[in-house]
This record gives C-alpha cells, sequence and structure tokens, in this order.
C-alpha cells in the first residue's frame, strides 16, 4: 500500500462511512493498479500508486487550479492531455504520465514560464532550492527560444514590507500568492493586474505591501515557487539547512511550527519560522506574530544563562545551570520550613505551552507538596471555567478549532478573533464565505462585523456586563418558539435539570422585551438573532 498524506492537492472526498461518502474505484496509473475514493483527482490517485507527477500550480494547501499545465497525463479512450489535478478518476480508468509526447509538452510550457525569468543566471542562495528551477531542471530546461529578448527585467523591487521582499523580476504571475490570499488567509489583498504580457501581482490597488490591505500572515511568500516573494531573513542568510518542531506561543491557539535554523550547537542561528502542516490547530498557516516575530530569539537583551542574586538590592550574576538550580531548591526548602510548606507556589504564563504548564503543577504538587499552582490564563477564563464545570463537570474547551467548519450559525460573545487570534479567525471567515450565519455579542465594533468580504447577520451591541442576561433572552425565545431539538436536548441533558432551566428562561422577566433595559439590545435585534 503506497503511503501520502490526504492533505495533498487539495480537499479529498469524504471516505466510506463518512456522510456523502463516495464508492471505491480502481484505475491504473501507469501499469500501476490504485483504488480509490471516486472523485478524487488523477494526481492524487498517481500519488497513491507512488507515481510523482510534475507540477507547479498545485500544493497541498490550495484548491486545484488547472492553470500551469506540468500536470498533463494521457487518459486511454480520451482525447487531448487533461491536467491531472483537476481531472477525477473513473472506474477502470488508465492513465499514463510519461511519454515522450507528455515531457515535449511539459518542456514547451515550462520553456514558456522562464521565458520571462531569468533561468540562465547563477541563482541567490535564497533562489537556488525553488520550485521553479527544480521542475527546470528535472524537465531539462535551462533556456527558452520564447524569450525574444522582451522580459519584465529590471523592476525595482518592493521592500516596504519588513519582512519580506517582492522582487517582480523573478514573478511568473503563477496566480499561486494570489489563492493563498484568497483560500487561507481571506484577505484578498493581493489580485493579478493587466492582461497578457502586461499582466503582474498587485497589491491592493498597487500600492506597496505595506501600505496595501496585506496582514503579513505570509501565506504568499510560502505559496510563491520562484523567490519572487521571500523572507528577507533568507535573502541575508541564505536557505536553512534544518528544522526543529515547536508551538508558538504567542496566543492560545497552539499553531504548530517549524524551526528553520543554520548551525549547531551555540552556533545555531534562526533563518525563518515555518507554520507546521501537521499542526493540528493552524494545518499549515500562520499569522504575522507566529510567523515573523521572533526577533526576541536572537535580540541582544535576550538572557542565555541562568542568573541569581540574593537581594532585590544586588546586580544580576551569571552562574552555571547546577549552581542556579542548587540555589532556586535551597531557598524554596529555607522559605518553607521557616514559614511552612503552603508558603510557596508556582504560577505559569498564557505563553506557556500545555505542556509547561503540566510540569509546573507537577512541581508544585510534588516536589513543595502543596496546591499552590495557577496560570494567568485564569484571569480572563475564571468565568466561562467556572460556568463548564458546573455545567458540564469540566472545565476545558469542549470543541476544537476545527467544529467551526461545520457550524452553521456562529455566536461570538465578547472575543474579537481577527486581533487575538488570527489564524483561526481566517478559518472562521472560510467558513462565513461558505454561508454560515454570524452573531456577535460585543459592546465594541470589531473586525468582524463588517469587512469586505464578510458581515455579521446581527450586532447585539450590549452593555458591558449583561452578557447573562443577553443569553437568557436568547434562549427565552428558543424556548417560549418551540425552536428547541428536543431529541438532541434528550440525548444530552438531564431531564429535571432541563425542565428547571427551561422554567426559568420562559418566565417573562428573561423576555427580549423585558430584558432590553438591561442589555441596551433592542428586543427585534435579540428575537432575529434567536431565530
Amino acid at each position: 500500500m503506497y503511503a501520502i498524506d490526504y492533505e495533498d492537492f487539495g480537499t479529498p472526498p469524504p471516505v466510506n462511512g463518512e456522510k456523502g461518502a463516495a464508492a471505491d474505484v480502481t484505475v491504473e496509473i501507469d501499469g500501476r493498479p490504485v483504488t480509490v475514493p471516486d472523485g478524487t483527482s488523477v494526481m492524487r490517485a498517481a500519488a497513491l500508486a507512488g507515481v510523482k507527477v510534475p507540477k507547479l500550480c498545485a500544493t497541498d494547501t490550495l484548491k486545484a487550479f488547472g492553470s500551469c499545465r506540468l500536470c498533463l497525463v494521457e487518459i486511454e479512450g480520451r482525447k487531448g492531455y487533461p491536467a491531472s489535478c483537476t481531472t477525477t478518476v473513473a472506474a477502470g480508468m488508465k492513465i499514463r504520465t510519461q511519454s515522450e509526447k507528455l515531457l515535449q509538452l511539459r518542456r514547451s510550457v515550462m520553456e514558456l514560464y522562464v521565458s520571462d525569468y531569468p533561468i540562465e543566471r547563477e541563482p541567490t542562495a535564497a533562489e537556488a532550492r525553488t520550485e521553479l528551477r527544480a521542475m527546470a531542471e528535472a524537465l531539462g530546461v535551462k533556456s527558452s527560444p520564447y524569450a525574444g529578448g522582451q522580459r519584465h527585467a529590471g523592476q525595482p523591487a518592493d521592500e516596504s514590507n519588513p519582512y519580506f521582499t517582492f522582487n517582480p523580476d523573478l514573478c511568473i504571475v503563477c496566480s499561486r500568492c494570489v489563492r493563498a490570499c484568497d483560500e487561507i488567509q481571506g484577505t484578498f489583498a493581493l489580485t493579478i493586474q493587466g492582461r497578457g504580457f502586461d499582466s503582474k501581482v498587485s497589491a491592493s490597488q498597487d500600492e506597496p505591501f505595506l501600505e496595501s490591505e496585506c496582514v503579513s500572515c505570509g501565506a504568499c511568500v510560502e505559496a510563491c515557487p520562484t523567490a519572487a516573494l521571500m523572507e528577507k531573513s533568507v535573502i541575508a542568510l541564505g536557505q536553512p539547512e534544518r528544522a526543529v518542531t515547536t508551538t508558538c506561543a504567542y496566543c492560545g491557539v497552539g499553531c504548530g511550527f517549524k524551526a528553520e535554523v543554520q548551525g549547531e550547537g551555540a552556533d545555531t542561528e534562526m533563518v525563518r519560522m515555518v507554520p507546521d502542516r501537521d499542526g493540528k490547530a493552524n494545518h499549515g498557516h500562520a499569522c504575522v506574530k507566529g510567523r515573523f516575530a521572533w526577533g526576541y530569539a536572537t535580540h541582544t537583551d535576550r538572557v542565555l544563562k541562568p542568573m541569581i542574586r540574593k537581594s532585590i538590592h544586588d546586580d544580576w550574576h551569571e552562574v552555571s545551570w547546577e549552581e542556579a538550580i542548587s540555589y532556586a531548591a535551597s531557598e524554596i526548602k529555607r522559605i518553607q520550613a521557616k514559614y511552612g510548606r503552603d508558603s510557596v507556589g508556582g504560577i505559569t504564563s498564557s505563553r506557556c505551552t500545555n505542556e509547561e504548564t503540566f510540569l509546573v503543577q507537577k512541581l508544585v504538587r510534588a516536589g513543595f507538596g502543596n496546591n499552590n499552582v495557577d496560570t494567568c490564563a485564569r484571569v480572563c477564563h475564571s468565568p466561562t471555567g467556572y460556568g463548564l464545570k458546573n455545567t458540564l463537570g469540566e472545565s476545558a474547551g469542549t470543541q476544537a478549532f476545527d467544529s467551526v467548519m461545520k457550524a452553521d450559525t456562529i455566536l461570538i460573545i465578547g472575543a474579537n478573533p481577527t486581533d487575538g487570534h488570527p489564524v483561526f479567525a481566517s478559518q472562521l471567515k472560510r467558513r462565513l464565505r461558505q454561508g454560515a450565519k454570524l452573531i456577535i455579542a460585543d459592546p465594541r465594533q470589531t473586525a468582524l462585523i463588517r469587512t469586505p468580504h464578510i458581515q455579521a447577520d446581527e450586532h447585539l451591541q450590549l452593555k458591558p456586563g449583561t452578557n447573562v442576561a443577553l443569553l437568557n433572552a436568547l434562549a427565552h425565545v428558543v424556548v417560549t418558539e418551540g425552536l428547541t431539538k428536543e431529541d438532541y436536548v434528550a440525548a444530552r441533558c438531564e431531564p429535571d435539570s432541563y425542565a428547571k432551566w427551561k422554567a426559568f428562561v420562559a418566565e417573562p422577566r428573561n423576555s427580549p422585551e423585558a430584558s432590553e433595559a438591561i442589555t441596551g439590545v433592542p428586543a427585534e435585534r435579540v428575537r432575529r438573532a434567536a431565530t
């Protein structure tokens, strides 16, 4: 059996057992039989058969586009040479991915691409390992007969963004950056401007990147196959040598990253941060903070060695790890011996991972012998934790981020995802563009209320501190107008507790009309939101 990540080349069809699952079909690719769900692309089926089809516009994060024409294949009984990324399999299909004719077509296509790309010159360190050059080398293309002396050469690079450069001399107008901005980030800051030879990638209304709608998420940079869009750190330092898996600590989304570095040990130098394709929270996407705001890692003020001082009046001085740990342990023991076991404790930052927070609580409970452990996340989440604990028996979140993609209506209360949790906000906006309804309960005017591409269906601009009254008013409409899904309730709620709650919220004092004076939200808006 051939193994491949099903995230490759677009969204796979549902597998057997899932809602809307397609039946399996067997096809033959270069003489190798492979069984895949009906509706699978030929390119994906080929990958499952262990066959690599040349490609340039297809990626593991973007929808099939079919523009590069490098992934052409031959299908027995079918005229022409269809693109494998946009052609789906059918039972009994016999596919050929390699032939003299296909090689000729692919070389001609690549020669057209490099007719406006400096393929002949020696690449810089940043350009050396690009997809375009790798594909040209695989096809044996070293120059182009189509150039004719006319090229987009000598254009000024856009250096306005502090994190990456756009060099139009290296751009082949493949649209991958535009598609990444649209499909992954959802900002729609990039477009292809002009037609024919005058076509070019443009940020907003042909503005510098920094002045455009671009939010510097870096999806366009990662999507670029030519180094036209490239991190300034890579331009300065060259390509990284290895990668270390890590977790971004800027917010609570918990995005997985690959820290790409050069050197070993004390000589290790950060080159760039790349979102991890296997990151369960971010699925290979990032925001400006996670991808680019890692300057603290090499900042001159960063403390690299342990330091101690015996009094706040003393200066810090560097010591060995052994001395630092020994001193900390002796001081904890001294304080406990003098003031008792409960005189010490531990607190973790909200920027710590779950694993780090777990280790701290283990140290406090097992080492210090008490329960004096906390995390600063409790400052803003103690009300939700209390409510969840008392209603569901567990204070942890009840849903994964991916569940938003199955939501038909989304209610946001007092949160600002575009600012606080941008990667999740990108996923949320993707679902909204698919047609999900959005209700926002917030005293503020947040970005999600109205943007050029999405708009909240209702903004319940309540008075601060009246969230519970508003929720009761919404629930009042649901239970008094027969909007409850009784089978759902019966499967998940204790009958007696639910009956008491239902009777309470159904009281006239919890109606939208009665709550209007408390929340400041017009009753008709509450009723529209509830229904």
